[in-house]
């Protein structure tokens, strides 16, 4: 038999009418990565409780707003657990490795002393805890658990495997590598939250440690089966080989790799001391980022890739990164306020001040809600849809 397609022509009708509403689409993973970890950067320059807060609701209103349907797009509670975790356990250690207070500190209870040894002098085990120090402590994992965040919603937002697709050769297995590592808690969220869907359709009433086993058993079974299809996947696609490269090739593009790394960790370092010595600043970041260019070169001829459906990077990628950066800049120059309201003290106890040029800063971040376009899925209007094709058989 001939099987011959004939396809109608098309019908001509309407354009569809968007409302003026921008048309949904998937934003540039790696827009979200540097919007994401410019406000980390942000973040790591205060200890203001306020501000901390404020960062904490812009990434819950972008994320909100601009998360997909997709597995690891549902995470994001998680991490705040994490967050909550973290102040908690900073909170607790300086409890307990209490540093004594002063006559002028506000007293709240008294933990039983432990006495300690000559050699571990320094160090306090138990005894009075005063109120500054809970809140000092308190503000200290706030920042730390307001970068975790920062990266979760970057995990949130950004697909990981289309990541991968826009890395340099010459980091493409290591991206690899860092995709499956950072795809790993996404997925474990996505095997609990089965896990305990199929409980309750099975009308399991255990709850609290008595149904841990129940969840736990069945996601590491479900981690490990995922972990050997992955690895057959990646093994049939000829992942970690060598291919042409010869052992010189390599050896000389990690040699250039890590000098390069060295040289722009030394760069960073020289910039921000200013007892360095010059030749660590600016001359250091150079050399470094030429050798780090040679290597991506020299290690990207090996590797040949081809790229199906390239996402796009457009006004809203520029806009969106900007926003963070921005941020990051405004924050790291100073200028406008003063910077010891950055890093309130609570000795003597006061309530910290919010001002104006950072909180600003921390709301042109949360910009990028509405900047981005919306990620659902196109819905079309028109009233005339396109005739389907048609397929005839014909006997010979």
């Amino acid at each position: 038999m001939n099987r011959t397609t004939v396809a109608s022509p098309p019908v001509s009708g309407p354009v569809p009418d968007t409302g003026g509403r921008r048309l949904p689409r998937i934003l540039h993973p790696v827009a979200w990565w540097i919007w994401a970890l410019a406000l980390a950067t942000a973040v790591s320059r205060t200890n203001n409780p306020l501000l901390l807060v404020l960062v904490l609701a812009v990434l819950g209103y972008v994320v909100t707003a601009r998360r997909t349907e997709a597995p690891w797009a549902r995470g994001f509670v998680y991490y705040l657990y994490l967050a909550l975790t973290v102040v908690t356990i900073r909170v607790v250690f300086r409890a307990v490795f209490a540093t004594g207070i002063t006559p002028h500190d506000h007293f709240l209870f008294s933990l039983p002393h432990i006495p300690t040894p000559d050699w571990y002098a320094g160090i306090r085990i138990g005894g009075p805890v005063s109120l500054e120090a809970v809140l000092s402590a308190a503000t200290d994992g706030l920042r730390l658990a307001c970068m975790l965040c920062c990266i979760g919603a970057a995990n949130t937002l950004a697909n990981p495997k289309r990541a991968l697709r826009v890395l340099p050769g010459a980091l493409h297995e290591l991206g690899v590598a860092v995709t499956v590592a950072i795809s790993v808690a996404p997925q474990l969220v996505q095997s609990v939250q089965r896990v305990a869907r199929a409980r309750r359709l099975r009308a399991g009433r255990a709850k609290g440690l008595k149904a841990l086993r129940g969840i736990v058993v069945p996601v590491l079974e479900d981690a490990l089966e995922r972990s050997l299809r992955l690895a057959a996947a990646m093994d049939s696609r000829g992942y970690g080989r060598a291919g042409t490269a010869t052992r010189r090739s390599r050896r000389l593009t990690g040699a250039l790799m890590l000098l390069g790394m060295c040289g722009l960790c030394a760069g960073a370092y020289g910039l921000l001391d200013a007892t360095a010595p010059r030749f660590l600043g600016l001359p250091a970041m150079a050399a470094g980022a030429v050798l780090c260019v040679a290597g991506l070169r020299l290690g990207g001829r090996r590797v040949s890739r081809t790229t199906y459906r390239p996402d796009p990077w457009r006004l809203p990628e520029w806009a969106v990164a900007g926003s963070g950066v921005l941020s990051a800049v405004l924050l790291f120059a100073g200028l406008g306020y003063d910077p010891a309201q950055l890093n309130p003290t609570f000795y003597p106890l006061s309530w910290p001040t919010l001002p104006l040029v950072p909180t600003a800063a921390i709301l042109l971040a949360g910009t990028a809600g509405f900047i981005a376009p919306p990620p659902g899925p196109p819905h079309h209007t028109s009233s005339a849809p396109t005739a389907p094709r048609t397929e005839k058989a014909h006997a010979t």
